[in-house]
């Protein structure tokens, strides 16, 4: 039977994704909310949605579902608003009576994640996030084949998606309403290095700005320079000439890990996975958000032999 979803901030980068999953699976939206009102795409998945451009008429619609008829009631809130406004849309879907399927990341402050995790039980519904690498088919091949090491690996994570002027004066560009580069931009690499190699130890920043960071991490299997940037200049000239406008490569004792494709279904795989009762949860998303606070609020390190390459031109 399809499910009913509603969605917060479906005006957004993010959301036709999360609307084409929640079509693809077989299921259906009947609300949804932006403060922004250019979104006419919603007139490709249904002419039914209910549109609200103030959360608190939204909110009220949504409890007047609740209190209704339950085949009226939504089942799921999908969540794609600004990161700083996770926690808060997450506590109204679970009051609304709905589980939730969030945007990463889950919160920017670890702290936040220790109240969804009672108002779960209270409310006896459940949060979900979107870590879309764990589903990705090379990196679950890779998953596969560490588990069956037992030595320490030596990985270079590098990570260039280009945002022109606009990225600065949105909330993206700051730090308090996006978590900055390493939680905005890095979060999926750096819970994909977590889930590969287990728990941080120790971490060095080497570089922090607002367009650029970059670091070393200890990891229980894996030594890591990683370098972040969302500056067009950063990109090898290779991947320039072709016109592409991101560059991303995992390297792991010298040898490339190659994901560069597959990345168009990655979401309706995790919708998939979380309408099957198999979705990542607020203990999954934990280690990562952690680890990118530890970052934020770390001291800049001097240059050293761990240096990532991109730093030592």
């Amino acid at each position: 039977m399809a499910k009913k979803f509603a969605i917060i901030g479906v005006g957004g980068y993010i959301a036709p994704r999360h609307l084409r999953a929640i079509r693809d699976t077989g299921n259906e939206i009947v609300a949804a909310v932006d403060v922004r009102d250019s979104v006419g795409l919603l007139d490709q998945f249904s002419y039914g949605i209910k549109f609200f451009t103030e959360i608190e008429r939204f909110d009220r619609h949504l409890e007047k579902l609740r209190r209704g008829p339950e085949e009226n009631r939504i089942d799921y809130l999908t969540i794609c608003s600004p990161n700083y406004l996770h926690d808060a849309h997450c506590r109204l879907g679970l009051r609304a009576g709905a589980d939730v399927i969030c945007e990463k990341p889950l919160v920017i402050n670890p702290w936040n994640m220790d109240a969804l995790e009672e108002i779960e039980e209270e409310t006896g519904h459940k949060i979900n996030t979107i870590l879309q690498l764990r589903v990705h088919p090379q990196l679950l091949k890779v998953k596969q084949d560490l588990e069956n090491s037992t030595t320490t690996h030596d990985v270079t994570l590098t990570y260039i998606t280009s945002r022109g002027p606009w990225y600065h004066v949105s909330w993206k560009g700051q730090d308090e309403k996006s978590g900055g580069v390493a939680t905005n931009i890095g979060i999926h690499f750096f819970d994909l290095l977590l889930w590969f190699f287990g728990p941080a130890a120790d971490i060095k920043i080497y570089r922090s700005d607002d367009q650029r960071m970059s670091g070393f991490i200890e990891l229980e299997n894996a030594k890591v320079n990683w370098f972040l940037s969302i500056n067009h200049d950063d990109l090898p000239e290779s991947v320039k000439q072709k016109g592409k406008t991101t560059f991303r490569s995992i390297t792991i004792d010298g040898q490339e890990v190659e994901f560069s494709e597959g990345f168009t279904d990655l979401h309706t795989r995790v919708y998939e996975e979380t309408l099957a009762g198999r979705g990542f949860r607020i203990a999954d998303a934990r280690p990562s958000i952690e680890l990118t606070h530890r970052i934020r609020t770390s001291t800049i390190s001097p240059m050293d032999n761990q240096v990532h390459p991109f730093l030592r031109k």
